[in-house]
């Protein structure tokens, strides 16, 4: 571990025991080496942060964007983001899908770098307890997108929505681009992926999964304050996903026009 990532693990802002360890059982020393990694993953690709100054520094917020490539990549660099870029440093914490339960050392690795089970009852204690929490509310879908459809949104769930309406919970939206370019998918065995425990295993022109050093964007937009208390109509809570779709989306075609590359969404605009 070097000694900037070990400063900054010092300085996360959660409640470290003696031993170095938080009352959800997150390990300093398993963060120190997880953000080791990440930091490694940040020079391999080239990942362009935009707009982090819209992450607030402490209080509970859900960081809301979409997927973008065959492996969650994105995550990974939403959550390096969250602490190499932000003053003081934050841990973002992910809901990981249910499968990673089935592999013992993901598991451990994943609660102990603050990353658990996407039960409704985890992400509300998180928020209660004033955590930076990261959703993807496409799913296991999202990551499932064919290259051409990369930049793309398909449905999301409203469940992310409720929990901000019941916690009083600030959304930042956030739009990823690269991802589908570094993992190009071009067919999903859903089959193979059965055998291994897992939704589908990406296929890519060169078979393997294996990531290209490509440009990543990561652009963060103003705090959305959802209205009501959760208990609202299917009607008005969706009315709210799509204003939270749309700002990611809009977010998308920034980082796409930036790039000089054809807006996504355009054809979506109102």
């Amino acid at each position: 571990m070097s000694d900037t990532i070990r400063q900054r693990v010092e300085r996360l802002e959660l409640p470290f025991d003696e031993r170095g360890y938080d009352p959800w059982g997150i390990s300093r020393r398993h963060l120190g080496v997880f953000y080791g990694a990440l930091g490694l993953l940040r020079r391999y690709f080239d990942v362009h942060v935009h707009g982090i100054g819209n992450v607030p520094p402490r209080g509970r917020a859900m960081l809301v964007g979409n997927h973008s490539g065959g492996i969650a990549m994105d995550g990974a660099m939403v959550i390096a983001s969250a602490f190499f870029d932000m003053d003081p440093p934050r841990l973002a914490q992910g809901m990981a899908e249910k499968f990673i339960n089935r592999f013992p050392v993901a598991s451990v690795w994943a609660s102990r770098t603050g990353h658990f089970t996407g039960l409704p009852e985890h992400a509300q204690r998180l928020l209660e307890e004033d955590r930076l929490l990261l959703v993807f509310p496409e799913g296991a879908h999202g990551t499932a997108k064919l290259f051409p459809e990369r930049n793309s949104l398909v449905r999301f769930g409203t469940g992310f929505l409720r929990l901000a309406l019941e916690t009083k919970t600030p959304i930042v939206p956030f739009g990823f681009v690269g991802g589908g370019e570094a993992i190009p998918t071009v067919r999903n065995l859903t089959a193979v992926g059965r055998l291994f425990g897992v939704p589908y295993v990406p296929v890519t022109p060169w078979i393997a999964p294996l990531p290209r050093p490509v440009r990543m964007d990561i652009r963060f937009g103003a705090p959305m304050h959802p209205e009501g208390t959760g208990a609202e109509d299917d009607e008005r809570v969706q009315k709210q996903v799509d204003e939270v779709r749309d700002a990611i989306a809009r977010l998308i075609d920034e980082s796409l026009l930036e790039r000089g590359e054809k807006p996504a969404h355009a054809a979506e605009a109102p």
